[in-house]
């Protein structure tokens, strides 16, 4: 077993008085309490800031609780990675709740393969309860990966739990443009991909509980409200794919994306153009229909 401060487990909030002390409870009932859990209030306008301070009176495990101005989740992510001292920053959402040997699973898999300096981490799943994925389980032997792999060799399916190392992170900033709060995490984790592997544990290590006021069941706002981080994203993930089949679709999304963000010169600028010319059409259909504000 790994040293007290090996973990980190982070969790950016706005707002989320309302479902944290779900959350906390989740923490209060790991088998070891060998992880300080951080907080940063992305300018919660609620009462947050005193339920955490009941939280830290409790004294279970080490709470730190930073508040910033509001920035979006990925400027609350940066502040939590450059405010981490642990070895280990794993991001668990304010609405989430975390099954009671998930510290004590990341910790022992992490002793295993720690002194590998080619692991940026471990990945487990995420699911709708201790025992059910989100949509697909890891393929079966499944050792070591990158999210990438899982996602574009493997073809899993549903949202996953990763702790990278700290370290690692902290070379890799989110890149949130001005006037912008919000770009996916996957624009940090498939650079980390470029160069590391994940451990895998083909557990759940978080449970889900998407709200109704969260990124993910407001994906096309999100998308619309922050265009020049999709098109950023949408642009690596073309330079990253292997097939023209993938290229062709991520350049459509970028062309959504050059859409919204008003940008001039978008086919001319793309990866490829004759791909971006081909994907102009479908992309201004998308525009129109599943990214058109309700």
């Amino acid at each position: 077993m790994t040293s007290s401060n090996e973990l980190c487990i982070f969790t950016p909030t706005y707002n989320r008085a309302y479902c944290l002390s779900d959350l906390f409870d989740s923490l209060c009932r790991q088998t070891t309490m060998q992880f300080e859990w951080l907080i940063v209030d992305d300018g919660s306008t609620d009462n947050t800031q005193e339920l955490v301070s009941n939280f830290q009176a409790k004294g279970q495990f080490p709470i730190t609780y930073i508040k910033q101005a509001n920035g979006g989740k990925q400027r609350a992510f940066n502040t939590g990675v450059q405010h981490c001292k642990s070895e280990l920053f794993m991001c668990v959402d304010s609405d989430d709740t975390v099954p009671v040997d998930m510290v004590a699973t990341i910790l022992n898999k992490w002793g295993e393969v720690h002194d590998d300096p080619t692991i940026a981490g471990v990945i487990g799943m995420d699911g709708k309860d201790v025992a059910t994925p989100l949509q697909t389980s890891f393929p079966k032997g499944l050792q070591f990966t990158t999210m990438w792999d899982l996602y574009y060799k493997h073809h899993h399916k549903g949202d996953v739990a990763v702790a990278h190392r700290t370290e690692i992170l902290k070379q890799y900033p989110f890149d949130v443009a001005p006037n912008e709060k919000f770009i996916a995490e996957t624009y940090v984790f498939h650079q980390i991909d470029q160069h590391y592997k994940l451990a895998v544990i083909p557990k759940i290590l978080i449970i889900a509980n998407y709200r109704a006021d969260g990124y993910s069941a407001n994906v096309r706002k999100v998308t619309r409200e922050n265009p020049i981080g999709y098109m950023k994203l949408k642009r690596m993930y073309i330079e990253y794919a292997e097939t023209w089949r993938l290229r062709f679709y991520e350049t459509i999304l970028y062309m959504v994306g050059c859409h919204f963000a008003q940008q001039s010169g978008a086919i001319s600028n793309a990866p490829y153009r004759f791909l971006a010319a081909a994907a102009w059409l479908p992309a201004q259909i998308l525009c129109h229909t599943v990214y058109r504000p309700k």
